[in-house]
């Protein structure tokens, strides 16, 4: 078999070359280096991220199940636009599965899972006072990971987490408010606090009452 050189040699295929492009997509999605209706091009995608077009449109179908992006007939893919109700909406959807997870979680969690939900939280409050919001946002990721994890409630989980893929931009958005990363720590901080304690109404209600915090933030725009 001939062996690949040149430019072509450099590119990241496969797994690792979808993951890449996958992961560096949804960051620049998140901050917005890419802006909502933007054209996402794969020749152009594997360039800048030095992948192969393959691994870069495996990539876009793996945002497009997230509902990050979107297929247009005859146009290709681009970012999808989300309206603020829509986004209200998800956000309405998740108060009501996170305080059931919560609610799961300070019922079913080990010791193990809270001490991690307690690590990532540490990780959390370091990143705010580092003012490192994009790793902020990624840590509250791994908090909803960890949290569906302890609850034990299946179909809950799987639900909540398409949802709350959609929610990324949206609450990185408000991430750049000033003061917003603190009250989102507070929030995620009394969530752990009250599973750690096994006060399952209270994790249900911390729960419910950080994501109204971002529902008003949004209407009141």
């Amino acid at each position: 078999m001939a062996q690949v050189t040149g430019e072509g040699a450099r590119l990241l295929r496969g797994l690792q070359g979808k993951r890449t492009a996958e992961q560096r997509l949804r960051d620049e999605i998140t901050r917005g280096a890419v802006v909502p209706g933007q054209r996402l091009v794969e020749p152009e995608l594997g360039e800048r991220y030095g992948v192969t077009r393959n691994s870069a449109r495996l990539a876009l179908d793996v945002l497009i199940a997230e509902g990050l992006v979107e297929r247009i007939p005859n146009r290709g893919a681009r970012v999808r636009v989300v309206s603020t109700a829509e986004v209200v909406a998800i956000m309405e959807c998740c108060q009501v599965l996170d305080g059931l997870l919560s609610r799961k979680a300070a019922q079913n969690a080990t010791d193990g899972q809270i001490d991690r939900l307690r690590a990532n939280l540490g990780r959390m409050q370091r990143a705010v006072a580092d003012h490192e919001l994009l790793e902020y946002s990624k840590l509250v990721q791994e908090h909803h990971r960890l949290l569906t994890e302890s609850a034990r409630q299946t179909l809950a989980s799987s639900l909540v987490e398409r949802l709350q893929r959609q929610l990324v931009r949206p609450q990185f958005q408000l991430l750049l408010r000033p003061g917003w990363a603190q009250q989102s720590l507070a929030g995620l901080t009394r969530v752990v606090d009250a599973v750690a304690e096994r006060r399952a109404d209270c994790a249900d209600m911390a729960a419910r009452a950080q994501l109204q915090g971002g529902i008003d933030a949004l209407l009141l725009e």
